[in-house]
């Protein structure tokens, strides 16, 4: 039922990705939100061309986009979509090509469709909650499942290129993980674990926002995998507080359940989970 959202959603990825390599391509300045929160002029014309473009696609739709003031579509009900024009600023910054263009679309509440979009290798995943996901790359289209290893000592971690501390170290440690692949973005992490390249990918912060998760969370679902807070609990878009205050936990189905108490313990001994 939602084929044709998908269609849109995957065009205007798209395009929004050529903005963000137009930028890319050129000695572009650097500004900050906060200390450590760095925007360009790629996130803000991106951000602004996806609203309008979702807006004249969906006009009855709520929108809540990252680079945006007007967050107020998160109260209401039925369908919004998160929007998160460059995942990976940094990265962008660091021109290592590790960043991506998100959508998600949730459903009173509920991530339901998403969109992630990695313009420098031409990599988009796509996904629908109970229809299943696809990956895109350089003209290629193949569906995706996630991995079947359910031995924690076998899984394959992702971590962050830009952030580590010792909570994550903790469950390396604890889970006797040994493989380990570091990227950038949350949404090419979560996107590993969907084509089985990595298994598992633990947020151990509350840095994330609403915008992070939303598209990341409908593909992994779509793909087999779970998606929920350092305590286990699915996540709920909507509200006035955006941020992700438990964290994250991306796992492939087979292996979340011995995964789960370990990561909610680190989570509660930094405060992160009751």
């Amino acid at each position: 039922m939602l084929d044709r959202d998908l269609r849109e959603a995957v065009q205007i990825a798209r395009r929004a990705g050529g903005i963000l390599m137009d930028i890319y391509a050129t000695n572009f300045s650097v500004a900050y939100k906060t200390k450590s929160d760095p925007v360009t002029e790629a996130d803000t014309r991106a951000n602004t061309y996806i609203v309008e473009a979702l807006r004249k696609a969906f006009p009855a739709d709520g929108i809540v986009a990252e680079e945006a003031e007007d967050k107020s579509d998160a109260l209401k009900g039925g369908r919004c979509w998160y929007v998160d024009p460059l995942d990976g600023t940094k990265e962008f910054i660091a021109k290592n090509g590790e960043f991506a263009v998100m959508l998600g679309l949730a459903v009173d509440g509920v991530s339901t469709l998403g969109v992630v979009y990695q313009p420098e290798h031409d990599k988009l995943y796509a996904g629908i909650v109970g229809s299943g996901a696809y990956l895109e790359e350089r003209g290629d289209r193949r569906e995706l499942a996630v991995s079947r290893v359910a031995d924690p000592n076998k899984l394959e971690l992702v971590v962050s290129r830009s952030h580590r501390g010792q909570p994550i170290d903790d469950v390396i440690a604890q889970l006797g993980i040994t493989h380990e692949t570091r990227s950038g973005s949350v949404g090419l992490k979560v996107g590993l674990i969907a084509e089985r390249q990595a298994d598992l990918y633990v947020h151990m912060s509350n840095k994330s926002s609403a915008w992070d998760a939303c598209g990341p969370e409908a593909i992994l679902r779509a793909a087999g995998g779970r998606f929920t807070d350092l305590g286990g609990n699915a996540y709920h878009y909507g509200g006035t507080d955006m941020r992700n205050k438990h964290g994250i936990l991306a796992c492939n189905a087979a292996a979340y359940d011995a995964v789960l108490p370990v990561v909610r313990e680190v989570a509660r001994d930094v405060g992160l989970v009751q």
